[in-house]
């Protein structure tokens, strides 16, 4: 007899879409009888990132939202773009609230089994076997997150670019920042004729988190993010007083790689690794949610967890964004321009969102229309 611990499902990755995974099969009676397993290396006690969304409606994250705000800007060169968010509002998430309110709910399931391991392997059979360091568990179904070695092997032979990024929250000692407005995108600083943006979350009247970002294919060092803040706080914000009390990194893969062709009948990846990131803006809160709920629904109707997770226009809509940032860097900042200057914010929500019509699509089209897009849709056919 086997001393293999076995579980019913074992999600690999205690991130973004294993933990709204865990808390969404918990949530349904269906799986009251199944054990479920999550593995990470990581006991996830930090604030590593932030998330950002924007929804009409509540949710259920309103009670971990740390900020929301109605109304946003869009800062090019040329102009600056006021937007009325409303009906929506953006939302901000600190990923240690997300993290402490998942392991809590979670705790209350007696199904539900935390694991601090790293794995090292998985074979699948009729079922899954699933390796570490010190042991070896067994699962009927995998809901992995890692990303797949054969991305960063044949990367090159797929559209990509990272989006890259460093953020200082900083607080300042007298009432500096617009608590009720966020800056979206300011694109006056630039690095070169790459596509690079400031981003700015007023937290409150003197705290906000600042944030470079890049759409680039490579990465740059630490101190070159950490030099266009400073330079972002002293010349554009005005400010010469500040604390930094907090930092956060990130790297995000915007991309058309097909991560679905490592989905088999006991193994379904999911998150980034699932490629639920959006790939032409690197968004991932609000998919993941929905991902997570049509493959829960997919469980409960003895369907593959992965089967129709994926609407083929959007895919072919970023794919020609991307065939553009690729060919054409120093375009991004004209291309969010036009998004914003010629559409409404709720058409662009509705359009990223992948919920809009299609004839919202053509008019955001439309609004594009260049010589670098007719380019690329040619070329992505």
């Amino acid at each position: 007899m086997s001393n293999t611990p076995h579980f019913d499902y074992m999600i690999i990755g205690n991130g973004l879409a294993g933990l709204q995974l865990a808390l969404k099969l918990t949530e349904d009676r269906f799986f009251t009888n199944k054990s479920i397993a999550l593995i990470d290396p990581s006991n996830k006690s930090t604030n590593d990132k932030t998330w950002s969304f924007w929804e009409k409606e509540p949710s259920i994250w309103n009670s971990i939202v740390f900020k929301s705000w109605n109304h946003a800007f869009v800062i090019t060169n040329e102009k600056q773009i006021d937007l009325n968010l409303k009906p929506y509002k953006y939302k901000t998430v600190r990923s240690i609230d997300f993290y402490n309110y998942a392991k809590e709910k979670l705790s209350q399931s007696k199904n539900i089994h935390f694991i601090i391991e790293e794995v090292l392997s998985t074979q699948e059979d009729s079922k899954v076997l699933i390796t570490t360091a010190n042991n070896t568990y067994s699962a009927a179904h995998v809901f992995d997150s890692r990303i797949p070695e054969l991305f960063h092997i044949n990367s090159k032979e797929n559209i990509s670019i990272i989006q890259h990024f460093k953020g200082w929250v900083i607080k300042t000692d007298k009432n500096t920042f617009n608590e009720n407005s966020l800056i979206m995108m300011d694109y006056r600083l630039k690095d070169g004729e790459k596509t690079t943006f400031t981003y700015v979350l007023p937290f409150t009247k003197t705290e906000a988190l600042i944030e470079f970002t890049y759409f680039t294919d490579e990465c740059v060092s630490e101190n070159l993010y950490d030099n266009y803040i400073k330079k972002y706080i002293k010349d554009y914000l005005k400010i010469d007083e500040y604390d930094i009390i907090e930092t956060e990194m990130g790297q995000i893969p915007m991309t058309n790689f097909s991560f679905e062709q490592f989905n088999t009948k006991h193994m379904t990846k999911i998150g980034t690794g699932g490629g639920w990131v959006k790939g032409s803006t690197g968004y991932s809160f609000k998919h993941t949610e929905k991902k997570v709920s049509l493959l829960v629904a997919n469980l409960k109707r003895g369907k593959l967890p992965s089967n129709g997770l994926f609407k083929k226009r959007f895919k072919f809509y970023d794919k020609v964004f991307l065939k553009v940032l690729k060919d054409e860097n120093h375009k991004g900042e004209w291309i969010f321009q036009q998004f914003y200057r010629k559409n409404s914010v709720q058409t662009m929500f509705r359009f990223l969102d992948e919920e809009s019509s299609f004839f919202e699509e053509l008019k955001i089209m439309y609004s594009l229309f260049s010589w670098s897009f007719i380019k690329a849709f040619f070329k992505t056919l």
